[in-house]
């Protein structure tokens, strides 16, 4: 299908014209330059596999829609507005290729990032641009191991509730958010269950450890499920999976990394610098003094940007995740041209030198603390 053009992007889904197992094994020895080859050659531009599903190497990560606290100072009809704009823009993009990740915990317990998904879901099949429906996308939604869900029951109830706030009958893929203190087994064949009863196509874990995964996925193996995914933190400014294991133990077992905030937490865009810092409580991670030890980076990332034909910064800082093929990056979008700036990360790829600089030049800045729950 047609892909409108979007800040540098392809005339045609880039995506669509190779698949990520064909060209695994040959991107993991090289990376591809941009420069003189055809998009199929692109690891960048491949599609990404979750579980029998292939979905765009970039979705959108629904974690601010609905949230009054961490993302926004307050949730209004305004802002809802805004996010609709950017789910209009993605499905118009990426087609039936778009995935939406979300979770019951987003946007609050009651799952309002959900409810919003739904509402858009809805009212995009009746009101697309021009009357014409939007295809519905791909979603990927979460279960919360709280304290007191105990039995695998409370897995498949859990989904069932996430799936009326999205108005479908079944998601494409279904992620433990966190490892549980108690009851993993228990989740884990909860997670079998929603398959059995045709709530999900596949499953996944996230926050999972190398030890974590290896033991979930040997746990579904026995029951017959394949594990499809890890969504993990990871960026070029939160490198730890690439130093814990965890990154080569997703290669090892074959399950597909989804990056969450990939652009950290929107300090790779350079918008931000040390006197101008982001709001509420990502001030207090990303403060003056790291703002200023990530200056060099964030010049760099400018200037390779420069050299790629004017790509901005958020779309090299997410075409560095994707040149490794078994990663794909969900990052946040709160408006139309946030999006239009983010799908321009497909269709053209860093060169290996490129890839290689970034990588030492963010050695120089200290790490961020990542989620508690990696620790588990």
């Amino acid at each position: 299908g047609a892909l409108r053009t979007a800040g540098g992007i392809n005339a045609a889904a880039p995506w669509r014209k190779t698949t990520s197992t064909r060209n695994r094994a040959r991107a993991r020895t090289r990376i591809a330059s941009s420069a003189g080859t055809g998009t199929e050659e692109l690891v960048t531009s491949s599609s990404r596999d979750l579980g029998p599903t292939k979905v765009a190497p970039i979705g959108i990560g629904a974690w601010s829609w609905g949230d009054a606290l961490y993302w926004n100072d307050g949730w209004s009809a305004e802002k809802e507005g805004l996010a609709r704009g950017a789910y209009d823009a993605y499905l118009e993009l990426a087609e039936e290729d778009a995935w939406i990740d979300t979770a019951e915990v987003y946007g609050g317990i009651g799952g309002e990032s959900e409810r919003i998904l739904g509402r858009f879901i809805r009212d995009s099949m009746t009101t697309g641009e021009a009357g014409i429906p939007l295809a519905r996308p791909k979603i990927a939604t979460k279960f919360a191991a709280l304290p007191w869900r105990f039995s695998k029951g409370a897995v498949p109830d859990a989904l069932r509730a996430s799936l009326s706030r999205c108005k479908t009958e079944s998601c494409d893929l279904y992620q433990l958010h966190w490892p549980g203190l108690w009851f993993n087994d228990e989740y884990l064949e909860g997670l079998e269950e929603c398959v059995k009863q045709g709530l999900t196509k596949s499953v996944g874990v996230s926050n999972y450890s190398d030890k974590r995964l290896a033991e979930a996925h040997k746990r579904l193996k026995e029951l017959g499920v394949p594990l499809a995914s890890n969504q993990i933190h990871y960026n070029l400014l939160y490198r730890l999976p690439e130093t814990n294991g965890v990154l080569e133990k997703c290669r090892e077992l074959g399950v597909t990394v989804i990056a969450y905030s990939p652009l950290a937490q929107g300090i790779l865009t350079s918008k931000y610098d040390e006197d101008n810092l982001p709001s509420g409580a990502r001030s207090r991670i990303y403060n003056q003094e790291f703002m200023r030890k990530a200056k060099p980076l964030l010049e760099l990332m400018k200037e390779i940007g420069e050299n790629h034909g004017g790509k901005s910064s958020t779309q090299v800082a997410l075409n560095w995740l994707l040149c490794n093929p078994d990663v794909t990056v969900i990052p946040g979008a709160k408006n139309r041209e946030q999006v239009e700036d983010i799908m321009g990360a497909v269709g053209w790829q860093l060169d290996e030198g490129e890839v290689l600089e970034l990588r030492k030049t963010a050695l120089a800045v200290p790490p961020v603390r990542g989620f508690p729950a990696e620790d588990l």
